[in-house]
């Protein structure tokens, strides 16, 4: 009898347990999606910085220096790649990357989303009337930036997200 209730028992500690594994399964499971999501909402504000400092950067220089659209534009996508890569790059220089390793690094996994976030911002930027023509004091102006960089950042979360999921990207 007493073996019969060691083995109920042991029946019973082992599908509890099977139970208690398939729940923490699930919540690792769940967690890990979460993670995966919250990583790429990191990952894009962290692109999002970097390409917002270089494309406001570039419209304010085009605009202070009265260059075209054409020349303003060139430069804002131009910086917005610079500062996007300086702020991916600055981790790991300091983890004692050499400079040629972090831009491998950062150019592996930054540039497509660098290159989704800059096509929406520009695209945002020509479509509202009156933000490339605005001067820096002009409320449109700051409206258009700011609109900008929510396309962006909506454009390119999916990007993340799914470079993420497929391990081609991280947070550094």
């Amino acid at each position: 009898m007493n073996h019969q209730i060691h083995t109920k028992q042991g029946h019973l500690h082992h599908a509890t347990h099977q139970t208690h594994t398939d729940e923490e399964h699930q919540l690792f499971l769940k967690a890990e999606k979460v993670s995966d999501f919250k990583l790429a909402v990191s990952a894009t504000l962290h692109c999002l910085v970097g390409c917002g400092i270089g494309e406001v950067l570039g419209m304010i220089l085009g605009a202070y220096f009265g260059w075209g659209m054409i020349d303003t534009m060139i430069v804002a996508i131009t910086l917005g790649f610079v500062f996007g890569f300086l702020l991916g790059m600055i981790p790991l220089l300091r983890k004692k990357f050499s400079i040629k390793d972090a831009f491998k690094i950062v150019f592996a996994a930054e540039f497509i989303s660098i290159v989704v976030m800059e096509a929406f911002e520009v695209g945002t930027q020509l479509i509202i009337p009156g933000v490339m023509e605005a001067g820096l004091s002009d409320s449109i102006f700051w409206i258009g930036m700011l609109a900008a960089l929510a396309v962006g950042f909506i454009a390119a979360f999916p990007v993340n997200y799914y470079m993420i999921r497929r391990g081609v990207r991280h947070q550094h």
